[in-house]
């Protein structure tokens, strides 16, 4: 898996604090996180401010529950960065409100005193290869996964942050900004019964993952090229397919969504 973060949080206070409640944001016990491993590694910085950075494209969003939280307890702004997806997505976060920037994540990492790992080798945004997520659910309807979707959110979903569509195959879930988020997982909770494919990928298909989901958990997963620490049970194929493209084909789920057009 790349050494390059795919997300961060950058906030003030002790470090070891700072690690407890990002746990404590996630729903987490460090040293109990099962299979997955630590969602997180800390990222001592020069001064006031630390990072929190995440690697597994599978954790992207895990950085708005911390940032958050952490936001909640101080003076001082809290910074969330998302680079798996394009355009990438700087957030200063105070009491809770996000406000959008536009900041460059290296620039703003280094005027806090806490460079991001691996910075001198990022690719710039002509570059990189944002990964993007869409997911096949076996057993639910259109209707059903729009239901529980805006009960999680607690409010109507804005028109196109997702696009659902009952297919011969099942449930498609996608969004036009290329990041369903944690949709798939949710509607894996809430609806036990449902057999999810959630399918994470870059624009030429070289990095691609596939993790099985039910009742809300991973049960096993494919993975190319194969991950050196697999989060769990590793399969060499998904519904017979054994390549990105015919896997895809399996799942009817399209390449052109993974594309940065």
């Amino acid at each position: 898996m790349s050494r390059w973060p795919l997300w961060a949080v950058l906030a003030s206070g002790e470090p070891a604090w700072l690690e407890r409640r990002a746990y404590d944001a996630l729903g987490l016990e460090k040293g109990e996180e099962g299979e997955d491993g630590p969602p997180f590694e800390v990222c001592l910085g020069h001064g006031r401010y630390h990072g929190l950075v995440g690697y597994n494209p599978i954790d992207v969003g895990a950085e708005i529950q911390i940032a958050k939280e952490l936001s909640l307890e101080g003076n001082e702004p809290v910074y969330s960065i998302e680079r798996a997806n394009d355009p990438w997505t700087v957030m200063s976060w105070r009491k809770g409100t996000p406000d959008v920037l536009e900041r460059d994540p290296e620039s703003l990492s280094n005027s806090l005193g806490c460079a991001l790992p691996g910075g001198d080798k990022s690719p710039n945004r002509a570059e990189r290869r944002p990964l993007r997520k869409a997911a096949l659910v076996e057993g639910v309807r259109a209707h059903e996964a729009l239901r529980v979707l805006e009960e999680d959110a607690g409010e109507p979903l804005t028109p196109g942050r997702y696009r659902l569509e009952d297919t011969p195959r099942g449930l498609l879930i996608s969004s036009g900004t290329g990041d369903i988020g944690f949709a798939d997982i949710t509607v894996s909770e809430r609806i036990p019964r449902a057999t999810i494919y959630a399918v994470i990928a870059s624009p030429d298909l070289e990095e691609f993952i596939v993790t099985v989901r039910r009742g809300g958990e991973g049960i096993e997963e494919f993975a190319q090229p194969p991950n050196e620490l697999p989060r769990l049970p590793v399969v060499g194929d998904i519904k017979g397919g054994k390549s990105p493209e015919r896997i895809l084909a399996a799942l009817g789920i399209p390449a052109e969504w993974f594309r940065n057009e």
